[in-house]
């Protein structure tokens, strides 16, 4: 079920933001509720590894409702205190190893919540031709808005460059 109150809640800290780009918000916690949560839960993904708790997506709903009043009743409270982040290693396509962090899905959550307010506030700040960790935006778009560009400016080549790596101790 979607919560009516989240989207209002979001339209309305948008607007604000989009009114008074100077503006400061000092507070946004208070509009981190149960439906807000539910909603964020919604958005989380539910098929990634669990963390190092163990808790899976799956038995993280069993008890939903709970689960997320405890979880709003922590965060009010101030006692909500993320889990450790488990790292592992992947192997690269290229050989080597990278590592990632996996975080409990309760934090997945929290920082899902977290997101989805400071989307609010800081979407209208982003430039249309950006596409980075945007919702409603994807990689292939990027491509297709630079292949278009590049046709109608008349660009015939790009560099891409990735030096991630270029600091690293030799092997």
């Amino acid at each position: 079920m979607r919560s009516p109150t989240v989207t209002p809640k979001l339209q309305r800290i948008a607007a604000q933001a989009a009114r008074d780009p100077d503006r400061v918000f000092t507070t946004l916690a208070y509009l981190i509720d149960e439906d807000f949560l539910r909603e964020a839960y919604r958005h989380t993904s539910k098929s990634s590894a669990p963390g190092i708790d163990g808790v899976t997506a799956r038995s993280y709903a069993e008890h939903l409702d709970e689960n997320l009043r405890d979880l709003h009743e922590r965060l009010r409270s101030g006692r909500y205190q993320a889990a450790p982040v488990e790292r592992v290693w992947i192997e690269k396509d290229e050989g080597g190893q990278r590592p990632i962090g996996k975080p409990a899905f309760e934090d997945k959550v929290v920082q899902r919540a977290v997101a989805m307010l400071l989307e609010a506030i800081y979407e209208q700040d982003f430039s249309d031709g950006s596409y980075g960790f945007r919702q409603g935006r994807s990689p292939h778009e990027a491509l297709h808005e630079l292949r278009q560009r590049c046709m109608t400016e008349g660009r015939g080549w790009i560099v891409d460059a990735d030096v991630s790596g270029y600091f690293d101790p030799a092997c």
